[in-house]
């Protein structure tokens, strides 16, 4: 959940709002005199965010993600079950 909240707001409610992001992982935006000025997240979001801007960037992992979305509407996939059974052979 994303919510907003001024820095004047944040200052008492701080220890609240770091409960919150830590074990709801709610998200907030701080305004300053009205505008966003900072984001509050988790660890885990941040660190989440950073890994798709890695894939992102990546040329040959996009080339890769973009080869798999095409094989998937040209129906060219397999089931569980016969993953399952291919692995079992190795």
């Amino acid at each position: 959940m994303i919510n907003t909240l001024s820095l004047k707001e944040l200052r008492p409610a701080l220890p609240e709002v770091i409960d919150r992001v830590d074990t709801k992982l709610d998200r907030y935006i701080v305004t300053k005199r009205g505008k966003p000025v900072v984001v509050i997240l988790s660890v885990a979001d941040y660190e989440a965010l950073m890994e798709t801007l890695d894939i992102l960037a990546d040329p040959e992992a996009m080339a890769g993600i973009r080869k798999g979305e095409e094989d998937i509407r040209k129906g060219r996939t397999h089931s569980w079950q016969e993953v399952k059974s291919r692995l079992a052979k190795l």
